[in-house]
């Protein structure tokens, strides 16, 4: 797929500076320096400047609002040379915190800092990530997906005893069995499955009412992105996939997935759907899909914008899969 890596969260050419991860001195020096910036999280949501267009704000390193953050920074990378950290402000707590919105599927809630200017807010990314630039996005998803596994992963899977950030945030060792552990991406196929003139569609308990989308499943151990399509398609939905193909990827940071979108024939139509699985299934003609995006179908909502989904949606109907 020739522009496979437009996807929200694709490639931006980021110097993630891996060849000092190791060296505690130079990043404590580019750290030092007065072009060093910190991408800020509280509870996995980046600060943003919400004037439009919309952009990831980069404090400087002594910022007074970093008073509260955490002693373990992490670095994503350099920007024309300059070091690039994400930072942890979640012992931060607001005034008027409203818990239940927190964790909600797409959390509207917004957190205000007293130290900073009143454009500016904690911002679930699922809402904002499609106000992103290429590499705001990319900053901003490699930031939140690095911080969760850190939060989960504080102790040794070996002996259980509490780890140590090294590598400049990018592994933990265990100081008594020695064990490294390193951040945990988890490989997911999505699928694009077409009958003819047909998509095949789904959705999950639980998801707002007249939410659609393709259908996808983690891959498993020992097995191969085909296989795991064909396995997916078939336990969700009763549906027999024949011949795949590889479409794009998508880093997707909630927590950690790397979607790997496909493309696959069905060789039968019948659905039988695994109610554990999937709420329903059912075939989409190219005309209803229009439809979808175009916001007039009946029972279906559009995919949302800045997902894989929606991208492979939008290609296929534009014929420009290749």
């Amino acid at each position: 797929m020739r522009h496979a890596e437009t996807v929200t969260f694709g490639g931006s050419a980021l110097d993630r500076a891996g060849e000092i991860r190791n060296e505690p001195g130079a990043v404590s020096f580019a750290r030092a320096q007065p072009d060093a910036r910190a991408i800020v999280f509280w509870r996995g949501k980046p600060l943003i400047r919400r004037t439009r267009p919309a952009s990831l704000v980069r404090l400087p390193m002594d910022h007074p609002a970093l008073a509260d953050a955490s002693d373990e920074v992490i670095l994503l990378g350099r920007e024309d040379g300059a070091a690039r950290f994400a930072v942890d402000l979640s012992g931060w707590s607001p005034e008027g915190l409203d818990a239940d919105m927190l964790g909600a599927f797409l959390d509207p809630s917004e957190q205000n800092h007293p130290d900073l200017p009143d454009d500016t807010a904690f911002l679930e990314l699922r809402r904002v990530m499609t106000w992103l630039t290429p590499r705001d996005a990319e900053l901003a998803a490699t930031g939140k997906a690095i911080q969760s596994w850190h939060e989960t992963h504080g102790f040794c899977a070996r002996c259980g005893h509490a780890t140590d950030m090294m590598q400049a945030g990018w592994q933990r060792t265990c100081p008594a069995c020695k064990a490294g552990h390193f951040p945990r991406t988890d490989p997911v196929v999505i699928m694009l499955i077409t009958h003819g003139n047909s998509v095949l569609m789904g959705r999950s308990p639980g998801w707002p009412r007249g939410m659609y989308s393709l259908l996808a499943g983690f891959v498993e151990p020992g097995e191969t992105l085909e296989a795991a399509v064909r396995r997916e398609v078939f336990e969700e939905a009763g549906v027999h996939v024949g011949e795949v193909g590889y479409l794009a990827s998508q880093p997707w940071p909630f927590p950690a997935s790397l979607m790997f979108g496909c493309q696959g024939e069905a060789i039968s139509r019948d659905i039988t759907i695994d109610p554990v699985e999937i709420e329903d299934a059912m075939w989409v003609t190219r005309e209803e899909m229009m439809e979808v995006f175009a916001g007039n179908h009946p029972a279906i909502l559009p995919a949302r914008k800045g997902a894989i989904a929606h991208f492979l949606l939008e290609n296929w109907l534009a014929d420009t899969l290749e």
